[in-house]
């Protein structure tokens, strides 16, 4: 980028438990198996933009990617991301966001960056950590793991939506409270200072509601888990009203002259749950199956990156902290170095060779592990090991293990080195299952 151009504005949008295919432009389809428009306004945006067919997010759970994300390194660092998928709870002092570990938003900050978060944090709850501590200068959102779209209230009944520090009690729907908010936060911001904006949704997470509801949300209570409800049009519908507010923050930009020389991105922070669509993989939430970590991902930024681009990189959640961090300029501190590989130089040629690196999972749930080298990747769940060509059969149904047996302890080695160059996780962490005994179980291998 040439010296004179103005430092871009940034954009990360995540959804929350989106599948795959959940988007038009991955491969939507209603209960009749017809593609359908669900998201015309992201559609647009990797028309626009680069689509990204091998994203993968560090977690197949929720709080672990958002740790790896606003650290730019494997969550696996921290305490607080051996916990699945619960980020601490009210009171806790050990399960959260340490403030004085950098963060994306707190380089940024300190770069001259304007920073925001609207939406959710789930990385640790007041007084001992939070989004102002770590780097945001406004947070408008809640701090739980999944809220009520209408009562804005926990599982537990906690009320949970707050600026700043001061908790707030607002009419509507969340999702479009939020985009809202994130549409604001742009109006107001001065043409001289560049931006962040993470604009992380709870959509379309449960309890599974659309604005049109609201009866049913009260109906659930704090059931928010939601196991006697929704359907796959109701989380369609939730998937196409969480669009129209992107498209809300995407008109803002254009209004305020600034979409050239944004960077906006749109991921999920783990594959897909009960109602999605993770075609063609294998798995969801809670899996290191494809369909668990695979998801959705697109960045458009006109200034850079040309339209119509698709790369099949694989790239995991972090590596955009990294990338953030290189488009402003802005180098990570030197003790807390980055796992994450920026992707600047896929924005000029998306075909451009990938360079050498595995990408590294592990989960207590079914002790799980994975890597990916290229088209490879490691597995084991539940004691048993597997070896895949993902690119050939991305389905993960075709074994290699015994037919490639050297390649099959060249990346258990590779995995094994990986991991103990990292924490353990505790003994004492806990595994929170989605779903519990007689509840409906997620799709499994």
């Amino acid at each position: 980028m040439p010296a004179t151009t103005p430092r871009p504005n940034l954009i990360f949008i995540l959804a929350d438990d989106l599948g795959y295919a959940d988007l038009g432009c991955t491969g939507a389809r209603d209960a009749h198996n017809r593609a359908i428009d669900v998201s015309p306004r992201l559609d647009r945006m990797a028309a626009q933009g680069l689509r990204f067919t091998r994203g993968y997010s560090n977690s197949a759970v929720c709080s672990p990617t958002r740790f790896a994300l606003i650290t730019g390194r494997y969550q696996y660092r921290l305490r607080g991301a051996a916990e699945e998928p619960l980020a601490g709870a009210h009171g806790d002092k050990v399960l959260g966001l340490p403030p004085e570990h950098p963060t994306l938003p707190s380089l940024l900050r300190d770069a001259g960056y304007a920073t925001a978060l609207v939406g959710k944090w789930h990385l640790g709850y007041p007084s001992h950590f939070g989004p102002r501590k770590s780097g945001y200068q406004e947070f408008w959102g809640f701090h739980a793991g999944g809220t009520d779209y209408f009562s804005h209230t926990d599982s537990r009944g906690n009320h949970d939506l707050w600026d700043n520090e001061t908790e707030i009690h607002r009419d509507g729907y969340l999702t479009d409270l939020l985009s809202a908010r994130a549409a604001e936060f742009i109006e107001r911001q001065s043409a001289d200072q560049p931006f962040l904006l993470s604009l992380h949704y709870s959509a379309p997470h449960w309890p599974w509601v659309t604005r049109e509801d609201a009866a049913e949300s009260q109906r659930i209570g704090t059931s928010i888990k939601h196991l006697d409800g929704g359907s796959l049009a109701t989380y369609q519908t939730m998937v196409t009203q969480m669009d129209d507010g992107i498209g809300q923050v995407l008109d803002a930009l254009e209004r305020r002259g600034l979409a050239d020389n944004t960077l906006v991105v749109f991921t999920s922070d783990n594959g897909g749950e009960r109602f999605s669509n993770n075609w063609p993989f294998v798995g969801g939430k809670m899996d290191l199956l494809e369909g668990g970590i695979r998801v959705p991902l697109l960045a458009r930024w006109p200034a850079r990156i040309a339209a119509d681009g698709v790369s099949d990189q694989p790239n995991m959640t972090m590596d955009w902290t990294a990338t953030f961090l290189d488009a402003a300029g802005v180098a990570a501190q030197a003790d807390h170095p980055l796992d994450g590989q920026s992707l600047l130089p896929l924005f000029d040629d998306p075909s451009a060779p990938a360079p050498a690196r595995d990408l590294f999972w592990r989960m207590k749930h079914r002790a799980q592990r994975a890597l990916v080298r290229g088209p490879w990747k490691y597995l084991r769940m539940d004691g048993a090991e597997y070896l895949f060509d993902v690119v050939a059969d991305p389905r993960e149904r075709a074994n290699l293990a015994a037919r490639e047996p050297g390649r099959l302890a060249e990346l258990r080695s590779a995995w094994e080195a990986l991991d103990a160059s990292l924490p353990a996780i505790p003994d004492e962490a806990r595994v929170s299952l989605v779903f519990g005994p007689g509840e409906i179980p997620q799709a499994t291998f």
